[in-house]
């Protein structure tokens, strides 16, 4: 802690409440506390006494809690102030803890110092921020696993192994002229063909991890009229959008947050693509094209009385993104409802926004596109960093099992798994770059 200061932040969301807590950290904390409280409370034990400002008056009474470094949540000193929850009063204590020499904490300081003492992993600072932010049952449980060490084990697990083959393969170069055993190279490519199997896994388990986590933007698209809006209505279970038998009702982007099955969606209805001389419906247009170049998801709804109507967009539109066929309106035609896979493999779905029959198999299609089935839960809350990183480690372990393959040197195979290990090391923080830390801790609130 030497040349560290000291940090304060109110540690309870603004406003009225029946507690407030003000949480300070680092090497002042024991001279600090001599002047708020008169003295430095025993570790680890709550007492309740007043709080003083700088002439001796009580500005609150509450409990005050001392954790003694290293054993505290940042490993520093760490003071704990739990007075009333009033914004008055915990501004006046803020402002007497400043006053003393502690400076204003910045977004996510108290979980950084965590990592730099070694106290928290970077999947289980990140955990905490997903913890506080989750939405939805699901969510919290999965960030309490990945707070529990889940992601980093099997990060961890993962490195031990890359480090075992990269020191068998360092053998091999630094003692290329002595016998060594020859199943040495084989037992290489075997652990490269492990750990590349065990990554791919992984990945897929992240990938569920971070649907669960950030859920899926799904865009509404299709023709004017075809129930785009009705649709949105239905999935939402609420009027967010206005119907009308008149085409082209819908201009501007309308969304919903829906939760399905504990997956977060954002469910968004867009103007109808046709072309049209009026100017505003154009800018409706063109904001529908933005938004389904950025989807995870395009619903294409079609009207399933026009008899010439295919369930699948245009070829130059955003071919890229995933698309699901919706034919709706089924309780005009008759169709059953239900959804079956058509000579393309497109997946389309007969349904009705109005009478909502079908829209259970358009939510399991919106869960199954997530990768979450019906026995395949998420393990762990993971982000988009986490996937990019597996990711970048997968491609060098290819590269390196197939520069092996191929006898190329072993100095190139040996590039190849520093990079993997690089690139997996991210994750944890074991490897870690100061923009990173502070693009990650950045997201978190102040006071944690």
């Amino acid at each position: 802690m030497t040349g560290r200061d000291t940090i304060a932040a109110i540690a309870t969301p603004p406003g009225v409440g029946a507690v407030g807590i003000l949480r300070v950290s680092g090497p002042g904390v024991p001279e600090l506390a001599e002047h708020v409280l008169g003295g430095l409370p025993m570790p680890r034990r709550a007492v309740l006494t007043s709080f003083l400002d700088a002439q001796g008056e009580a500005i609150d009474q509450g409990i005050a809690l001392y954790f003694a470094a290293p054993q505290s949540f940042t490993g520093e000193h760490v003071l704990e102030l739990q007075g009333h929850g009033g914004p008055v009063v915990l501004d006046r204590l803020l402002d007497r803890v400043l006053r003393l020499g502690a400076r204003a904490a910045r977004p996510g300081e108290f979980s950084e110092r965590a990592f730099v003492e070694g106290k928290l992993d970077l999947t289980r600072a990140e955990a905490i921020a997903d913890l506080i932010a989750s939405g939805s049952e699901q969510q919290a449980r999965l960030a309490v696993r990945s707070l529990r060490g889940a992601f980093a084990r099997r990060i961890d697990a993962l490195l031990e192994r890359l480090t075992r083959a990269r020191v068998l393969l360092e053998a091999t170069l630094d003692f290329s002229d002595e016998d060594l055993d020859p199943d040495l190279a084989t037992g290489v490519h075997w652990d490269l063909r492990q750990l590349i199997d065990d990554l791919d896994r992984l990945l897929a388990t992240a990938q569920r991890g971070e649907r669960l986590r950030d859920g899926l933007l799904v865009v509404l698209a299709g023709a004017p009229n075809a129930g785009k809006s009705s649709l949105l209505n239905a999935l939402s279970e609420s009027e967010r959008a206005i119907v009308t038998p008149i085409p082209g009702t819908t201009r501007d982007l309308l969304h919903a947050d829906v939760q399905i099955d504990g997956l977060p969606v954002r469910v968004v209805d867009t103007a109808g693509l046709r072309l049209s001389p009026d100017p505003i419906e154009q800018e409706g247009v063109r904001r529908a094209r933005e938004q389904i170049d950025c989807a995870d998801l395009v619903l294409w709804v079609v009207d399933d009385a026009d008899p010439d109507a295919a369930a699948r967009p245009p070829r130059d539109l955003a071919p890229q993104v995933p698309v699901i066929g919706i034919r709706n309106k089924i309780d005009l035609t008759g169709h059953a409802a239900g959804a079956r896979e058509t000579p393309d493999g497109t997946l389309e779905i007969a349904c009705s926004a109005t009478t909502t029959e079908g829209l259970d198999a358009v939510r399991k299609a919106l869960t199954g596109h997530a990768g979450l089935g019906a026995d395949a839960g998420g393990e762990f809350s993971a982000r988009r960093r986490h996937l990019d990183a597996l990711r970048r480690t997968s491609e060098h372990l290819r590269m390196a099992a197939g520069a092996q393959a191929e006898g190329l040197t072993p100095e190139l195979v040996a590039e190849d798994l520093r990079l993997a290990q690089h690139s997996l090391g991210e994750i944890t923080g074991v490897v870690s770059s100061d923009a990173l830390l502070g693009r990650i801790f950045s997201e978190f609130c102040i006071g944690k």
